[in-house]
């Protein structure tokens, strides 16, 4: 009897180190081929969105693009939605409070997925604490919105054509812009047409060769003296290539610098006159005087006023002088006439 108790607890002390056993390796495939691993490889994090369209629980988490962790819950919270999420501990420097976490997808139309940003500044987040939330530039909701934005603004556009706002708007509802940009297209034409019949300036250099030819020439005439010009020929050819004429324009022009430095230090007549305000006040009393003395002379002062204005004494000096001229001339024929000598 005793022996046949000795067996059945040795048989359980077996059975339970085989169940025992059979655990352990249950537990240690599944944590191996699950794509969390051990639990103490990883902690607990959390984000807040406003909503997590397709997101469920263990769902994919990346950082910088590449799994590392999963989904472990989702609440709904008081002002949004709640994500708990795990992530594997060696990128715990890497998430911290400048980082932000945003709804991916696997594809265009795969699995959803909850991405966050890494960043190497900001103290690192701690085991339960919150990654602020943001929005992915290439989630698939972002382009809805932007589309539905786009169709609201061409709704607006079609709008506002229909009550016949902008130019487009104008043509559609107006009838008169209608008739003028009608009467412009025909105008336009009537153009293309004179000039495909050779009408006109144009017209004839579309299609009139000799027109053609003329300024073709022209033009084989400018290059032929342009090219003359860069060879040095003539007198516009000189002054591009000949230096001498140059370095005698630059010395002109130094001596002119040279000139206009004299005058304005006061050198010479004319810089005086610039500079010297003495001689400017002289310069300007004679000036003065001359015009009161030409005042005299309109209003007929003096000899020679009244000599201008006076013609009766411009007659009666232009006879004497007419008569001075007479004596002279017969004082010359018969000097005997007017010099007598008498000797005592």
């Amino acid at each position: 009897m005793p022996r046949t108790r000795s067996l059945a607890l040795s048989e359980l002390r077996i059975g339970a180190l085989t169940v025992t056993a059979l655990v352990i390796g249950a537990t240690v495939i599944f944590m191996l081929g699950s794509r969390s691993g051990f639990f103490w490889e990883y902690y607990h994090l959390k984000t807040r969105f406003a909503e997590v369209p397709g997101l469920r629980v263990g769902a994919p988490v990346r950082v910088a693009g590449i799994e590392a962790g999963s989904v472990s819950a989702i609440t709904l919270a008081a002002t949004g939605v709640d994500v708990e999420f795990v992530v594997s501990r060696a990128l715990r420097s890497r998430i911290t409070a400048a980082s932000a976490a945003s709804l991916g997808s696997l594809g265009l139309l795969g699995q959803t997925t909850l991405d966050v940003r890494p960043s190497a500044t900001g103290e690192p987040i701690p085991e339960w604490g919150y990654v602020a939330s943001g929005r992915s530039t290439g989630q698939l909701s972002s382009a809805a919105d932007s589309a539905t934005a786009s169709l609201d603004e061409l709704t607006r556009l079609l709008q506002g054509l229909r009550r016949g706002e902008g130019t487009i708007g104008r043509l559609l509802r107006d009838e008169q812009l209608y008739k003028e940009v009608q009467a412009m297209v025909s105008a336009s034409e009537a153009v293309v047409t004179r000039i495909r019949t050779g009408q006109g300036t144009l017209g004839k250099l579309v299609s009139d060769p000799s027109v053609y030819a003329e300024l073709d020439g022209s033009l084989t005439r400018l290059n032929a003296l342009l090219g003359r010009v860069e060879a040095g020929e003539g007198s516009l050819g000189r002054l591009v290539k000949d230096d001498r004429l140059v370095k005698s324009l630059t010395s002109a022009s130094d001596k002119l610098d040279g000139v206009a430095t004299r005058l304005s230090e006061g050198e010479g007549t004319a810089g005086k006159l610039l500079t010297d305000g003495a001689m400017y006040d002289r310069l300007n009393a004679v000036a003065e005087r001359l015009d009161r003395l030409l005042a005299r002379l309109e209003k007929g002062e003096g000899t020679f006023g009244q000599l201008l204005q006076d013609r009766q004494l411009y007659e009666n000096m232009n006879e004497a002088t007419i008569e001075l001229r007479a004596l002279v001339a017969d004082v010359r024929k018969n000097p005997k006439k007017y010099l007598k000598f008498s000797f005592f």
